[in-house]
């Protein structure tokens, strides 16, 4: 019976322990280098969505109105 033993206290309790920061007051930022999969901080497709995002705003769209019809 070891798994009854987890949770004897009560008034222990499950706690979060944010990621370490960069910076104080409003420049204060969490550290990339500390930021893992398990804070929530999974960032695979953030350099393809980037490229996607550039290239959208890249492309030439024609002017409103000069619609030959």
């Amino acid at each position: 019976m070891q798994g009854a033993s987890l949770m004897t206290d009560p008034l222990d309790k499950a706690v979060s322990i944010p990621p370490a920061t960069l910076g104080e007051g409003c420049l204060s930022r969490y550290d990339p280098a500390a930021l893992t999969p398990e804070n929530g901080a999974d960032f695979d497709g953030a350099a393809e969505l980037w490229r996607t995002l550039q290239q959208s705003t890249e492309a030439p769209s024609s002017p409103q109105g000069d619609d030959p019809a």
